[in-house]
């Protein structure tokens, strides 16, 4: 039996179309009826992630960057970011005149003192909800989820902070500050099933990957996935619109 994780963009779907590839799924399918555990592990967030697990026919998630742990549909963890590192950077962000947008819910919405971001870095592509509210007082959140720094790659080093929690750049006009510890979340959720370490397969295609690219794990970098993490594989399949998890899978004897 192997504990068998997927990272989602660019490991089981297709970039173009955002969709699972097909031999990807069939290869999810075959796995689970040899009795393996297959699970998902995501930088997404909860609400996002939830329901491409389901979709794929998954009932197991490491998602909101190892921060959260889903065991048998039911969620177990949900943690949001350290709070304190999280006002700090807020203030060193503020002082440095830039922008900034909190996700203080497991949800599309973020909320902003001004419309700073907004005329800085513009809207984001992904689905958003924005309240602006001129009162607001980061200090009072209870929960941080996310956090988002209108700074341009150029002038990231300004925000001497920004090192003390996880982050990604997917954007060149802004910051995002999200958990980023895939690997501790597999850990603690093999811990809760009692699983074998030695046992644990990982797939990952991008440098968000690469923590979760531990040596106790079995490591498979897809074919498109960056040169940092083929560096650290044990294994380079295919690309992934290439049947890359599918062939990966037969190599290894998990499926015929």
């Amino acid at each position: 039996m192997k504990y068998i994780f997927f990272d989602i963009d660019g490991t089981l779907t297709d970039n173009k179309t955002h969709q699972i590839v097909p031999s990807a799924q069939k290869a999810l399918e075959k796995l689970q009826a040899n009795g393996n555990f297959v699970a998902i592990a995501t930088g997404r967030a909860y609400y996002k992630a939830k329901s491409f697990m389901e979709e794929v026919g998954l009932t197991n998630m490491v998602c909101n960057g190892g921060n959260g742990i889903v065991l048998n549909n039911r969620l177990i963890k949900n943690a949001p970011l350290d709070r304190s590192k999280a006002l700090m950077i807020i203030n060193e962000a503020e002082r440095l005149g830039y922008g900034i947008l909190v996700a203080p819910f497991d949800s599309i919405d973020v909320y902003s003192k001004n419309t700073l971001f907004l005329k800085q870095a513009g809207y984001r592509k992904e689905p958003t909800r924005y309240t602006i509210d001129n009162q607001l007082d980061y200090r009072d959140l209870e929960n941080i989820y996310k956090l988002y720094i209108s700074i341009p790659e150029e002038k990231e080093s300004e925000l001497t902070l920004k090192d003390t929690l996880g982050h990604l750049r997917f954007e060149s006009e802004y910051l995002m500050f999200q958990p980023d510890d895939k690997k501790k979340g597999i850990i603690d959720l093999m811990t809760l099933i009692d699983g074998n370490i030695d046992d644990v397969v990982v797939f990952g295609d991008d440098y968000n990957d690469l923590d979760m690219f531990d040596e106790r794990f079995y490591r498979i970098a897809m074919g498109n996935a960056c040169d940092a993490l083929k560096a650290k594989a044990d294994y380079i399949t295919d690309r992934n619109t290439n049947d890359g998890i599918y062939n990966a899978c037969r190599v290894h004897g998990w499926i015929k």
